[in-house]
């Protein structure tokens, strides 16, 4: 069993990516379980990469807030080859990804509609302190008993930073990216709005609000059609969807800020039903903790479409 920084113990792979691997691990310092990111140097240079790694750390490790998975710690260790892999230690989210219950076709919305006030009120935080999530999609959201969790901010990066990757690489889960970062724009706050807006979406109807069938022919979609409109959905409240149009907007300007977003989409909930974060005990009986989101798992989807296999949520 590998060691890290004489401090992290690996147990088990947990998730793979194209450039990282996120395994279970235990912090034998504090005696708890923490999720392990071991990153690739990247295509930039081992140690801009290191740094540029370092930094993006340092920024999501600023982020404390209720519905952000906590990151604790950052290092490097040796691979076999000699290289330095930097690696992030974050809070493991117990629960089921979104991308799990999509699976099995929309939610209901009031649940829709819940879950991305909450993931709006993780954009809020970070959006506040200057830091764009950049990867906002199903995978990245967890639903736990205690409400959500969004993870990865390993490529949050300051809004406004220039897109400074190499040509053909491209930063984020196509299908979520804004148009303005499909021609490598700097990032900024609107971006993760109008990934909101495609996971709103995704939420309410169980599909994208494009129609391609690869990742490459959804690219090319993407810049010659608008997003088709959000159908109607019964007691579906007109301000819910008036956001979600709002929110993948082309211009960036029209788009809602994300403390606007949380506030619409809590208070169209709380206005009109109670969700109740856990189920009513059974008498006499006390329940263990379930996850409160109902909807069933079912077959697999595609990384276009950000339904990829969750990162450390098991």
């Amino acid at each position: 069993m590998r060691t890290l920084g004489g401090r992290y113990e690996l147990e088990q792979r947990v998730g793979v990516g194209g450039m990282s691997e996120v395994w279970r691990a235990h912090d034998l310092v504090l005696d708890r379980t923490v999720a392990v990111k071991l990153i690739s140097p990247g295509l930039d240079g081992e140690a801009t990469s290191v740094e540029r790694i370092r930094g993006e750390a340092r920024s999501a490790a600023r982020l404390v807030h209720p519905n952000v998975a906590s990151v604790h710690d950052f290092g490097t260790a040796t691979a076999p080859d000699g290289l330095e892999l930097p690696y992030i230690v974050m809070e493991l989210a117990e629960g089921e990804t979104l991308a799990a219950h999509l699976r099995g076709g929309p939610l209901d919305w009031r649940i829709g509609v819940r879950v991305c006030a909450e993931v709006s009120a993780a954009l809020a935080a970070a959006h506040a302190q200057g830091i764009v999530h950049r990867d906002v999609k199903p995978a990245n959201v967890i639903l736990t008993p205690a409400g959500v969790k969004v993870l990865d901010f390993g490529i949050a990066t300051p809004a406004g930073t220039p897109d400074q990757t190499p040509d053909g690489v491209v930063i984020g889960t196509p299908a979520y990216l804004a148009p303005e970062q499909l021609d490598r724009q700097p990032a900024t706050p609107a971006a993760d709005m109008y990934a909101l807006g495609v996971l709103l979406y995704y939420c309410l109807t169980g599909r994208l609000p494009y129609t391609a069938d690869s990742t490459a022919q959804y690219l090319g979609s993407r810049r010659r059609q608008a997003p088709e409109p959000l159908p109607e959905i019964d007691g579906l409240p007109p301000e819910v969807a008036d956001l979600c149009h709002r929110c993948l907007s082309e211009d960036p300007a029209r788009r809602p800020t994300s403390l606007m977003a949380g506030l619409l989409l809590a208070e169209a909930v709380d206005a009109r039903v109670y969700v109740p974060m856990m189920p009513p005990a059974a008498p006499r009986q006390r329940p263990a903790p379930v996850s409160p989101w109902t909807e069933q798992a079912a077959a697999a989807s595609t990384e276009a479409m950000g339904l990829d296999e969750p990162t450390w949520a098991r």
